[in-house]
């Protein structure tokens, strides 16, 4: 492993594994040959372990436009960043540089002020929430905080280098072609989407951030293909019956988990597990 860099994720993103570090530290193979994490959001198992040869993808293309422009464009992604903190944000300004981030989407522009942009608004949105519409746009109100700092320039400087010179692939794509080439003794981390707490009639039509039941069954029938490949996997979910039902026969850990995404104080504290096909 490259340790270097002490550095940590650029955004906050729902379900960020910095509380689960030290269980999934502990909980992954001693020696693996690739790393894959199809799931990458804020990468914090990444970024704390960073292995030398990994797979990173994500179907967010703003996400993977940001990890992109950080490898390739450091210091132009920290300009537009402190561009935007020199002055105290307002709802105004945040309405105007959130409308400047959708027209980039809108154009399909992916560019170092757009991965900018994105680090920015993370931390000036409600919850750093990522969240856009059926049309794309992104939508999170403003969490009426005049002064934040939206990023550590070290540490975006960190993971450049450790980007750049660790043979790390970055793919936009579904999780199946994120772990295409996987082969044997190589290494796979899912951080998927939680199949929620209390499963009702409307489960089948979970799609807040576009993974549905069906996509949790794929993703659970492709988990047992790595396995019979020799492909080793370390998953993280809910602890709740539907995931136990998904990847019955493989060890599972449970943990105790804070949950920071939430619009009260109630429930955020739960139950997650921590599967895998290894001992």
């Amino acid at each position: 492993m490259n340790r270097k860099n002490q550095i940590r994720p650029f955004v906050k993103w729902a379900g960020g594994k910095a509380q689960l570090l030290e269980s999934l530290t502990y909980l992954m193979p001693r020696s693996f040959g690739r790393y894959f994490e199809p799931f990458i959001g804020g990468g914090a198992l990444l970024l704390d372990r960073q292995p030398e040869n990994a797979v990173i993808g994500d179907v967010n293309s703003q996400l993977i436009n940001a990890y992109a422009q950080i490898r390739d464009n450091p210091e132009a992604v920290i300009e537009c960043a402190y561009r935007l903190d020199a002055v105290p944000c307002t709802k105004e300004l945040f309405m105007e540089q959130r409308d400047r981030y959708n027209q980039k989407i809108a154009g399909g522009i992916m560019d170092a002020e757009c991965a900018g942009l994105m680090i920015w608004i993370n931390k000036h949105c409600f919850n750093g929430l990522y969240r856009v519409s059926k049309k794309g746009v992104f939508n999170v109100p403003w969490n009426r905080k005049a002064k934040v700092r939206s990023l550590d320039p070290e540490s975006i400087r960190g993971i450049s280098e450790y980007l750049r010179e660790s043979h790390v692939e970055i793919r936009n794509c579904d999780f199946e072609e994120t772990c295409s080439g996987s082969k044997a003794g190589d290494f796979v981390y899912f951080d998927s989407p939680y199949v929620p707490v209390s499963v009702t009639a409307n489960f089948t039509t979970y799609a807040a951030d576009g993974f549905r039941r069906e996509d949790h069954e794929r993703l659970a029938a492709f988990a047992r293909e790595l396995d019979r490949r020799g492909v080793k996997f370390m998953l993280s979910n809910n602890n709740v019956p539907e995931v136990r039902r998904l990847y019955a026969g493989f060890h599972m850990m449970e943990v105790s988990v804070a949950r920071f995404i939430n619009r009260n104080g109630d429930g955020r504290t739960g139950q997650e597990v921590i599967i895998t096909n290894y001992d």
